[in-house]
Protein backbone atom coordinates (compact mmCIF):
# COMPACT_ATOMS: atom_id res chain seq x y z
CA UNK A 1 0.00 0.00 0.00
CA UNK A 2 1.35 3.01 -0.93
CA UNK A 3 1.99 5.66 2.35
CA UNK A 4 2.86 8.91 0.69
CA UNK A 5 1.17 11.33 2.59
CA UNK A 6 -0.10 14.57 0.25
CA UNK A 7 -1.06 17.31 2.49
CA UNK A 8 -0.08 20.96 0.89
CA UNK A 9 1.51 23.55 3.45
CA UNK A 10 2.48 20.20 5.60
CA UNK A 11 5.12 18.68 4.62
CA UNK A 12 7.51 19.81 6.92
CA UNK A 13 6.09 17.90 9.72
CA UNK A 14 8.22 16.14 11.79
CA UNK A 15 7.91 12.22 12.13
CA UNK A 16 8.23 12.70 15.55
CA UNK A 17 6.95 15.02 18.27
CA UNK A 18 8.09 16.26 21.89
CA UNK A 19 4.79 16.31 23.76
CA UNK A 20 2.10 14.10 23.75
CA UNK A 21 -1.00 14.67 21.56
CA UNK A 22 -4.45 13.34 21.74
CA UNK A 23 -6.65 13.12 18.25
CA UNK A 24 -10.29 12.59 18.83
CA UNK A 25 -11.91 10.98 15.43
CA UNK A 26 -15.48 10.57 14.71
CA UNK A 27 -16.43 8.81 11.29
CA UNK A 28 -19.72 8.73 9.48
CA UNK A 29 -20.51 5.03 9.25
CA UNK A 30 -17.12 2.48 9.59
CA UNK A 31 -19.64 -0.17 7.52
CA UNK A 32 -17.96 1.66 4.48
CA UNK A 33 -15.12 0.25 2.62
CA UNK A 34 -13.88 3.52 1.40
CA UNK A 35 -14.20 5.32 4.45
CA UNK A 36 -12.34 2.06 6.20
CA UNK A 37 -9.42 2.63 3.96
CA UNK A 38 -9.29 6.49 5.07
CA UNK A 39 -9.27 5.36 9.00
CA UNK A 40 -6.51 2.81 7.83
CA UNK A 41 -4.67 5.88 6.51
CA UNK A 42 -5.76 8.14 10.17
CA UNK A 43 -4.66 4.69 12.63
CA UNK A 44 -1.29 4.05 10.63
CA UNK A 45 -0.22 7.65 10.74
CA UNK A 46 -0.99 8.43 13.98
CA UNK A 47 0.86 5.62 15.07
CA UNK A 48 4.13 6.10 13.20
CA UNK A 49 4.13 9.76 15.23
CA UNK A 50 5.86 9.36 18.51
CA UNK A 51 3.01 10.98 21.45
CA UNK A 52 0.31 10.63 19.10
CA UNK A 53 -2.53 9.21 20.69
CA UNK A 54 -6.33 8.41 18.09
CA UNK A 55 -9.50 7.49 19.40
CA UNK A 56 -11.79 6.94 16.83
CA UNK A 57 -15.60 6.61 16.89
CA UNK A 58 -18.37 5.49 14.46
CA UNK A 59 -21.33 8.20 14.39
CA UNK A 60 -23.45 5.44 12.51
CA UNK A 61 -24.89 7.93 9.68
CA UNK A 62 -26.33 9.59 12.86
CA UNK A 63 -25.82 13.58 13.04
CA UNK A 64 -27.33 14.12 16.60
CA UNK A 65 -24.99 11.10 17.89
CA UNK A 66 -21.59 12.46 15.91
CA UNK A 67 -22.16 16.03 17.87
CA UNK A 68 -22.40 14.65 21.28
CA UNK A 69 -19.09 12.58 20.28
CA UNK A 70 -17.66 16.26 19.26
CA UNK A 71 -18.55 17.47 22.62
CA UNK A 72 -17.39 14.37 24.51
CA UNK A 73 -13.87 14.93 22.93
CA UNK A 74 -13.76 18.06 23.99
CA UNK A 75 -15.23 17.61 27.60
CA UNK A 76 -12.13 14.73 27.74
CA UNK A 77 -9.62 17.18 26.54
CA UNK A 78 -8.44 16.54 23.44
CA UNK A 79 -6.17 18.60 21.57
CA UNK A 80 -7.45 18.40 18.14
CA UNK A 81 -10.53 16.54 16.38
CA UNK A 82 -11.30 15.10 13.15
CA UNK A 83 -14.66 14.67 11.92
CA UNK A 84 -15.90 13.19 8.94
CA UNK A 85 -19.29 14.57 8.57
CA UNK A 86 -22.66 12.95 8.81
CA UNK A 87 -24.56 15.70 7.35
CA UNK A 88 -22.85 17.83 5.58
CA UNK A 89 -25.33 20.93 5.67
CA UNK A 90 -24.86 20.47 9.35
CA UNK A 91 -21.09 22.14 9.18
CA UNK A 92 -21.97 24.89 11.61
CA UNK A 93 -23.00 22.34 14.39
CA UNK A 94 -20.06 20.72 14.15
CA UNK A 95 -18.10 23.69 14.34
CA UNK A 96 -20.03 25.32 17.55
CA UNK A 97 -19.76 22.11 19.15
CA UNK A 98 -16.00 22.15 19.05
CA UNK A 99 -15.93 25.42 20.24
CA UNK A 100 -11.94 26.59 20.59
CA UNK A 101 -10.91 22.48 20.13
CA UNK A 102 -9.34 22.74 16.79
CA UNK A 103 -11.12 20.44 14.59
CA UNK A 104 -10.01 19.30 10.86
CA UNK A 105 -13.37 18.12 8.85
CA UNK A 106 -12.14 14.89 6.37
CA UNK A 107 -13.39 14.07 3.01
CA UNK A 108 -17.10 15.39 3.45
CA UNK A 109 -16.76 18.85 2.69
CA UNK A 110 -19.20 20.64 5.43
CA UNK A 111 -21.86 23.80 3.79
CA UNK A 112 -19.72 26.19 6.25
CA UNK A 113 -16.09 25.52 4.85
CA UNK A 114 -15.77 28.73 3.79
CA UNK A 115 -16.28 30.44 6.92
CA UNK A 116 -14.24 28.07 9.29
CA UNK A 117 -12.49 29.61 11.78
CA UNK A 118 -8.48 29.81 12.03
CA UNK A 119 -8.93 26.52 14.53
CA UNK A 120 -10.61 24.57 12.02
CA UNK A 121 -9.58 23.34 8.17
CA UNK A 122 -10.81 20.85 5.55
CA UNK A 123 -8.51 17.90 4.08
CA UNK A 124 -9.97 16.38 1.01
CA UNK A 125 -10.16 16.45 -2.60
CA UNK A 126 -12.11 18.50 -4.49
CA UNK A 127 -15.11 16.87 -6.11
CA UNK A 128 -15.71 19.26 -9.56
CA UNK A 129 -12.60 16.88 -10.40
CA UNK A 130 -14.52 13.56 -9.76
CA UNK A 131 -17.74 13.71 -11.74
CA UNK A 132 -16.44 15.66 -14.24
CA UNK A 133 -13.26 13.35 -14.63
CA UNK A 134 -15.44 10.40 -14.95
CA UNK A 135 -18.38 11.70 -17.31
CA UNK A 136 -16.60 13.49 -19.64
CA UNK A 137 -14.09 9.89 -20.26
CA UNK A 138 -17.58 8.27 -20.48
CA UNK A 139 -18.65 10.65 -23.12
CA UNK A 140 -15.13 10.32 -25.23
CA UNK A 141 -15.37 6.40 -24.91
CA UNK A 142 -19.03 6.55 -26.31
CA UNK A 143 -17.91 8.59 -28.89
CA UNK A 144 -15.38 6.31 -29.69
CA UNK A 145 -17.59 3.71 -29.90
CA UNK A 146 -19.72 5.37 -32.58
CA UNK A 147 -22.49 6.44 -30.75
CA UNK A 148 -22.14 10.30 -30.83
CA UNK A 149 -25.20 10.24 -33.00
CA UNK A 150 -27.15 9.46 -29.21
CA UNK A 151 -26.18 7.70 -26.29
CA UNK A 152 -29.25 7.32 -23.20
CA UNK A 153 -28.42 6.05 -20.01
CA UNK A 154 -28.89 5.85 -16.34
CA UNK A 155 -27.22 7.98 -13.26
CA UNK A 156 -27.23 6.74 -9.63
CA UNK A 157 -26.65 9.26 -7.16
CA UNK A 158 -25.08 9.03 -3.60
CA UNK A 159 -27.02 10.16 -0.13
CA UNK A 160 -28.54 13.45 -1.02
CA UNK A 161 -27.55 15.14 2.16
CA UNK A 162 -23.70 14.66 1.22
CA UNK A 163 -22.10 17.44 -0.59
CA UNK A 164 -20.40 14.75 -2.61
CA UNK A 165 -23.14 13.08 -4.24
CA UNK A 166 -24.59 16.85 -5.40
CA UNK A 167 -21.50 18.09 -6.71
CA UNK A 168 -20.57 14.76 -8.29
CA UNK A 169 -23.85 14.69 -9.88
CA UNK A 170 -23.73 18.36 -10.77
CA UNK A 171 -20.52 17.46 -12.71
CA UNK A 172 -22.03 14.56 -14.63
CA UNK A 173 -25.04 17.06 -15.91
CA UNK A 174 -22.78 20.44 -16.74
CA UNK A 175 -20.73 17.59 -18.77
CA UNK A 176 -23.75 16.69 -20.74
CA UNK A 177 -24.55 20.19 -21.40
CA UNK A 178 -21.18 20.82 -23.19
CA UNK A 179 -21.37 20.50 -26.89
CA UNK A 180 -19.43 17.95 -27.46
CA UNK A 181 -21.35 15.63 -24.91
CA UNK A 182 -24.56 16.63 -25.64
CA UNK A 183 -25.42 13.13 -27.33
CA UNK A 184 -25.73 12.10 -24.09
CA UNK A 185 -29.41 11.96 -22.35
CA UNK A 186 -30.35 10.63 -18.95
CA UNK A 187 -33.22 8.50 -18.94
CA UNK A 188 -33.56 9.06 -15.45
CA UNK A 189 -31.69 9.43 -12.05
CA UNK A 190 -32.41 7.85 -8.40
CA UNK A 191 -30.17 7.84 -5.11
CA UNK A 192 -29.19 4.64 -4.23
CA UNK A 193 -27.16 6.03 -1.18
CA UNK A 194 -23.54 4.71 -2.04
CA UNK A 195 -25.30 1.64 -1.25
CA UNK A 196 -23.78 -1.70 -4.01
CA UNK A 197 -27.31 -3.05 -2.83
CA UNK A 198 -29.13 -0.96 -3.73
CA UNK A 199 -27.87 0.33 -6.77
CA UNK A 200 -28.33 -3.53 -7.83
CA UNK A 201 -32.17 -3.05 -6.93
CA UNK A 202 -32.48 0.47 -8.99
CA UNK A 203 -30.83 -0.97 -11.71
CA UNK A 204 -32.37 -4.04 -11.69
CA UNK A 205 -35.82 -1.52 -11.41
CA UNK A 206 -34.90 0.31 -14.75
CA UNK A 207 -33.99 -2.41 -17.11
CA UNK A 208 -37.48 -4.26 -15.88
CA UNK A 209 -38.86 -0.84 -18.34
CA UNK A 210 -37.47 -2.63 -21.19
CA UNK A 211 -35.65 0.57 -21.94
CA UNK A 212 -32.56 0.37 -24.34
CA UNK A 213 -29.42 2.29 -22.56
CA UNK A 214 -25.94 2.88 -22.97
CA UNK A 215 -24.49 3.81 -20.01
CA UNK A 216 -24.64 3.92 -16.46
CA UNK A 217 -22.84 6.90 -14.24
CA UNK A 218 -22.93 6.25 -10.35
CA UNK A 219 -21.73 8.85 -8.11
CA UNK A 220 -19.04 6.38 -6.27
CA UNK A 221 -17.13 2.12 -7.58
CA UNK A 222 -19.97 0.84 -4.96
CA UNK A 223 -23.21 2.23 -6.96
CA UNK A 224 -21.35 0.92 -10.20
CA UNK A 225 -20.46 -2.31 -9.37
CA UNK A 226 -24.12 -3.38 -7.86
CA UNK A 227 -25.30 -1.56 -11.43
CA UNK A 228 -22.90 -4.05 -13.05
CA UNK A 229 -24.25 -6.92 -11.23
CA UNK A 230 -27.55 -6.08 -12.05
CA UNK A 231 -26.39 -6.15 -15.50
CA UNK A 232 -24.50 -9.08 -15.66
CA UNK A 233 -27.45 -10.68 -13.55
CA UNK A 234 -29.60 -10.21 -16.69
CA UNK A 235 -27.21 -11.29 -19.67
CA UNK A 236 -25.95 -8.18 -20.78
CA UNK A 237 -22.66 -7.56 -22.65
CA UNK A 238 -20.71 -5.10 -20.20
CA UNK A 239 -18.69 -4.27 -24.08
CA UNK A 240 -22.04 -2.80 -24.85
CA UNK A 241 -22.31 -0.52 -21.59
CA UNK A 242 -19.87 2.36 -20.45
CA UNK A 243 -19.87 2.50 -16.66
CA UNK A 244 -17.87 5.15 -14.64
CA UNK A 245 -17.79 5.99 -11.06
CA UNK A 246 -15.41 7.41 -8.88
CA UNK A 247 -13.07 6.20 -5.85
CA UNK A 248 -11.19 3.57 -8.00
CA UNK A 249 -11.55 0.81 -4.81
CA UNK A 250 -9.73 -2.58 -5.00
CA UNK A 251 -13.06 -4.25 -5.99
CA UNK A 252 -13.69 -1.73 -8.51
CA UNK A 253 -9.66 -2.25 -9.86
CA UNK A 254 -10.72 -5.70 -9.93
CA UNK A 255 -13.86 -5.51 -12.25
CA UNK A 256 -12.03 -3.13 -14.81
CA UNK A 257 -9.84 -5.90 -14.73
CA UNK A 258 -12.18 -8.67 -15.46
CA UNK A 259 -13.11 -6.11 -18.27
CA UNK A 260 -16.62 -4.75 -16.68
CA UNK A 261 -15.96 -1.62 -15.72
CA UNK A 262 -15.08 1.37 -17.66
CA UNK A 263 -13.91 4.20 -15.85
CA UNK A 264 -13.49 5.66 -12.56
CA UNK A 265 -11.73 8.34 -10.50
CA UNK A 266 -8.99 7.59 -8.00
CA UNK A 267 -9.28 9.43 -4.83
CA UNK A 268 -6.47 8.83 -2.49
CA UNK A 269 -8.21 7.79 0.99
CA UNK A 270 -5.38 6.57 2.29
CA UNK A 271 -3.60 10.32 1.98
CA UNK A 272 -6.76 11.70 3.20
CA UNK A 273 -6.91 10.48 6.54
CA UNK A 274 -2.70 10.52 6.94
CA UNK A 275 -3.48 14.40 5.90
CA UNK A 276 -6.09 15.01 8.13
CA UNK A 277 -4.31 13.69 11.39
CA UNK A 278 -0.86 16.15 9.94
CA UNK A 279 -3.18 18.76 9.57
CA UNK A 280 -4.91 18.25 12.87
CA UNK A 281 -1.36 18.34 14.99
CA UNK A 282 -0.34 21.47 12.77
CA UNK A 283 -3.53 22.74 14.09
CA UNK A 284 -3.17 21.68 18.06
CA UNK A 285 0.19 23.15 17.48
CA UNK A 286 -0.97 26.93 16.62
CA UNK A 287 0.65 26.35 13.15
CA UNK A 288 -1.16 28.66 10.55
CA UNK A 289 -2.48 25.90 8.03
CA UNK A 290 -4.26 26.47 4.27
CA UNK A 291 -7.74 26.24 5.31
CA UNK A 292 -8.51 24.04 2.43
CA UNK A 293 -6.17 21.18 1.84
CA UNK A 294 -7.07 19.45 -2.18
CA UNK A 295 -5.49 15.85 -2.76
CA UNK A 296 -5.81 15.21 -6.52
CA UNK A 297 -8.22 13.07 -8.28
CA UNK A 298 -6.93 10.71 -10.86
CA UNK A 299 -8.73 9.62 -14.26
CA UNK A 300 -8.53 5.80 -14.07
CA UNK A 301 -9.33 3.71 -16.92
CA UNK A 302 -8.03 -0.16 -17.94
CA UNK A 303 -4.94 1.92 -19.88
CA UNK A 304 -3.66 3.00 -16.48
CA UNK A 305 -5.28 0.45 -13.76
CA UNK A 306 -2.31 -1.39 -13.11
CA UNK A 307 -0.81 1.76 -11.49
CA UNK A 308 -3.73 2.09 -8.67
CA UNK A 309 -3.88 -1.51 -7.93
CA UNK A 310 -3.06 -1.66 -4.21
CA UNK A 311 -2.81 1.88 -3.33
CA UNK A 312 -6.46 1.77 -1.76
Amino acid sequence: MKKTIIAAGLVSLMATTSMAQDIGATISRFDDNWLTVMRNGMTEHAASIDGVTLQMEDASDDLAKQIDQVKNFVASGVDAIIVNIVDTSAGAAITEAAGNTPLVFVNRQPDNVNDLPPTQAFVASNEIESGTLSAFQVCNNLRADGKAGGARGYLMNGQLSNQAAVQRSKDVHDIIGIDMCNFMTLIDEQTANWSRDEAQDLMTNWMSSGEPFDFVLANNDEMAIGAIQAMKAAGIDMADVQVGGVDASQDALLSMQAGDYDVTVFQDAFGQGAGSVNTALALAAGETVDQKVYIPFKLVTPANMDEFLSKN
